[in-house]
């Protein structure tokens, strides 16, 4: 009886793994998560290279200035001026509010929205789903910007979207929300990096943090907030692991409820 209990119990383990151990696929996410960190780290900072990811940067950049544009308005402020671009970076002018809140904004919104983007990476239902916020986030930076190429490199990166869609049954838009989650959960240091090897206009969040509380470093700042995207992003993988348990063929099947290709 005891050794019939145990093959059951073995069996039910075998087929109904931990939550928090990863399936094979899960384990492909976490490796290509590192490598896409590093390669991003590379392409932002390579003078030729970094231009060929100008409609992602908007994108990115994009995001973290609306964040900060949203917690102005809820705290009392009022914009000025909004600046998106590529090369110089982003800046949000802003009267009145509550300054530490509206600065914390764009980092904090960059985590959490990278996150959820990063659990795209896990499954291929949320990641059609996303490729909409992505498709349209893509094409609204255009409102500011007249370069050709960058136009030219954004009708590119729409229609890499769209032919994904059609690639393994939309498996291929997983890797894509992948690669724009670790962009955006790491922009600290993307926005950082700008800063000491570019020398951008518009300085990183983390020097303003420093302008704000003169007894804190922006090398501290630095530190605070590097670990907390990191946390972000470490902590929005396991609840990929944990949520999205389903193979490469189950999702195929249930990503074909939603507009099947």
């Amino acid at each position: 009886m005891y050794s019939l209990a145990r093959d059951v119990t073995n069996a039910s383990t075998a087929s109904h793994p931990p939550p928090l151990t990863p399936t094979h696929d899960q384990i492909v996410v976490l490796y290509v998560t590192v490598v896409y960190a590093v390669v991003i780290f590379g392409i932002w900072n390579i003078p030729v290279a970094r231009t060929l990811i100008n409609p992602l940067k908007l994108f990115t950049i994009g995001w973290h200035e609306f964040c900060h544009i949203v917690a102005a308005i809820m705290t009392g402020g009022t914009i000025v001026s909004v600046t998106i671009d590529p090369n110089l970076g982003g800046a949000t002018i802003v009267e009145g509010g509550r300054p530490p809140i509206i600065l914390s904004a764009g980092y904090f919104g960059s985590s959490v929205f990278g996150g959820a983007f990063i659990l795209g990476g896990f499954d291929t239902l949320v990641a059609k789903i996303l490729s909409f916020v992505l498709g349209l986030g893509l094409i609204t930076p255009l409102v500011l910007v007249r370069d050709k190429l960058t136009i030219l490199l954004t009708l590119f990166y729409e229609g890499l979207l769209v032919g994904f869609w059609f690639i393994g049954h939309a498996q291929a838009l997983r890797w894509y929300c992948l690669f724009v989650g670790v962009m955006n959960v790491f922009y600290v240091i993307w926005d950082l990096t700008d800063d000491k090897f570019f020398r951008k206009a518009n300085d990183s969040d983390c020097t303003q943090f420093s302008l704000m509380f003169p007894h804190i470093s922006a090398h501290v700042w630095a530190c605070f907030w590097i670990m907390f995207q990191a946390g972000v992003c470490i902590s929005f993988l396991f609840i990929g692991i944990v949520s999205f348990k389903l193979s490469a063929s189950d999702m195929d099947t249930q990503a074909a409820l939603f507009l099947a290709t």
